[in-house]
Formats: structure tokens, sequence, C-alpha cells
């Protein structure tokens, strides 16, 4: 494992290249709370930087909760980092004490160096014309870990994000949100990228254009698998990460295989990324569980990804036990 802290926890994930250097930021939590299952509400966001992918170094925390009132004042969770205007931008998920967690909004800071981070408050939160809020039958509003990126087409910043729609069975309504920009500041919701019918929710996007395809990755747990979704013929209530495929970079996407691109009925590898560096593709993700069942909590070493006649994407797996 590339990442290991013996004093944390580590989960979500996202990397931001500044030439040589490519940092990570990540979700933590303190391992003294003993349960993982409550890290979610402590969480913080740590830092880390590395020239070859596999020996980090550990810089100071980029995020932690805001202050009393605020919309991030419980934890701050998922993101993604751009650069623009000569500063970088993340943007992450803010819950509140007030809320007790349930409604979760889109938040951005901003940094000259990747290290020290101001917070710029809330830009963004779930719109009812597409999307659910929050009600008795569910245990939160959906409306998190934003993945940002230019397109110089539209000449707008595009937002996707972990959302469910406002109509459907509710263990399928998962969609990939979408936003816009024009200057990072203000942000405008619209209809979701992706259609519901498969999973509760679709966790972690990122796009990439890889293989002569544009591509969202995802991630779900085997209990994510929507009634609709189990009751086909063939498919496995699988945990991990997998990806959907989209007409161009603006979607739609769609799910064109029901075989996983890293999966398995644990989920021991969760949340993947893909990472260009040195002229290759690489896959990370955090390490969930061990062979015995146990949390693991730590980042994974880079696995290289192939694209094979067909378009399909494989990751190179090591054996087990390594």
């Amino acid at each position: 494992m590339a990442l290991t802290l013996a004093d944390r926890w580590i989960w979500d994930f996202w990397f931001a290249v500044d030439g040589e250097d490519v940092h990570v930021f990540y979700l933590q939590a303190p391992r003294a709370l003993g349960d993982p299952d409550l890290r979610h509400h402590h969480a913080t966001i740590g830092h880390a930087v590395s020239r070859d992918l596999r020996r980090w170094q550990v810089l100071p925390d980029a995020l932690h909760a805001g202050p009393d009132g605020a919309f991030d004042d419980l934890a701050t969770w998922t993101g993604s980092v751009v650069r623009a205007g000569g500063e970088w931008h993340m943007f992450y998920t803010g819950v509140s004490r007030a809320e007790r967690g349930a409604v979760q909004r889109v938040g951005r800071a901003t940094s000259p160096d990747l290290v020290t981070w101001t917070r710029q408050g809330p830009v963004l939160e779930a719109d009812p014309r597409w999307y659910e809020k929050l009600h008795d039958a569910v245990r939160e509003e959906a409306w998190r870990d934003p993945w940002v990126w230019w397109d110089e087409p539209t000449d707008r910043f595009h937002m996707l994000l972990t959302a469910r729609a406002d109509h459907g069975p509710l263990d399928g309504r998962g969609v990939i949100g979408h936003a816009t920009s024009a200057d990072l500041s203000s942000w405008e919701a619209g209809p979701p990228v992706s259609a519901p019918g498969e999973f509760f929710h679709l966790e972690v996007p990122q796009l990439v254009h890889l293989g002569g395809a544009w591509r969202v990755l995802f991630c779900v747990t085997p209990g994510d698998h929507g009634t609709a979704r189990r009751s086909r013929p063939g498919v496995e209530a699988l945990g991990g990460t997998h990806y959907l495929v989209g007409e161009d970079r603006l979607g739609p996407f769609r799910l064109e295989s029901d075989e996983f691109l890293v999966g398995d009925e644990h989920a021991r590898l969760y949340a993947g990324r893909f990472l260009e560096h040195d002229g290759r593709w690489s896959f990370f993700a955090w390490e969930h569980l061990d062979d015995a069942g146990g949390f693991v909590g730590a980042l994974s070493d880079p696995m290289p990804v192939h694209v094979g006649p067909d378009g399909a994407l494989t990751v190179e797996r090591p054996p087990r036990g390594r």
C-alpha cells in the first residue's frame, strides 16, 4: 500500500498535478475512533505529495470542519481540484451539525500553492427540479463528490456529482448530477447526465477520455444495486469501481457492461481514480478490507490500466496478499 497512516484511516481521494509533483488529497479520520463506521462525521481532508506515485510525503492538512454555523461545520468530504486564474480551486462536500450530516452541499476553497487553503463558502446544493431532496424515506440528500473541469467548446466549467433523481424506485434513483459555471463562483445545476434505474447512488465520479471514449468512473457497494438491476439474469451485486461510457464529454452516459472494472463481493478496493502520469494511465483505489474482512483505510499503489481491442478497460491488479 502506497500511503498508510498509523493514526488515521484514509479513504476517498483525488489528485492535482503541479509540474513534477503529484498531490493527493484524501479523507481521513482518527483510528482512535475504534469503529470505522464512525469516520464520516469526523472526516477532514489530508494532503500528501509524490513524484513516483509510491513514496508519499505527508503535508499539512488541507481542510478541517468549518466554524460553528457553517455549512461544513460537521465534516468535509470528497472533492476535486482545478487550476484557473492563477490559483488552485478545491471543490468539496460539506455537511453541517445542524442537519446532523444529512444534507450535502458543495463548497469551494482556494490556494496559491496547494498547501494553504482559504474557504470561499458554499456554491451549490441539489436542485429540486431534477434531484431528490431530503425526505423521510431516505437517510441523506445526496449532492457530493464534485468533479470539476474546464470545457473549451462550451466556454464553461462543468461539475459532475453523486446525486439522486427525483423519481423512480427508491433503490434505483442514483444518477450523475451536472452543473456549470463561467467563473467557478456561481454555479447552475442542470439535468443529470445519466439515467436512473440501476443503483441507489453512483459515488465519486471522475470524467476521463481514455481508449478513444469518454468515461465516467463511479463506485458502489454491493448493497447499492437496485431491485431492477438485481433481477436481471447474470448480474452479480458486486462492490467496487465501474464506469459509464458517453456519446461525448457531456454525455449522456450509460453502462455498456455489467462486468465491473474492479469489483468483488466485499468491495475490497473502493472509489477508484484514474491518473495519467509520465505517459501512462494508472488506477488507484483506497484499500477497504483485508483478506480477513478487517477495515484497512489506506491508499493503494498504482495499477496499470489497459485498453482492449473492443475499447473495454481492464486494470492489472497485483496478486492477493501484496
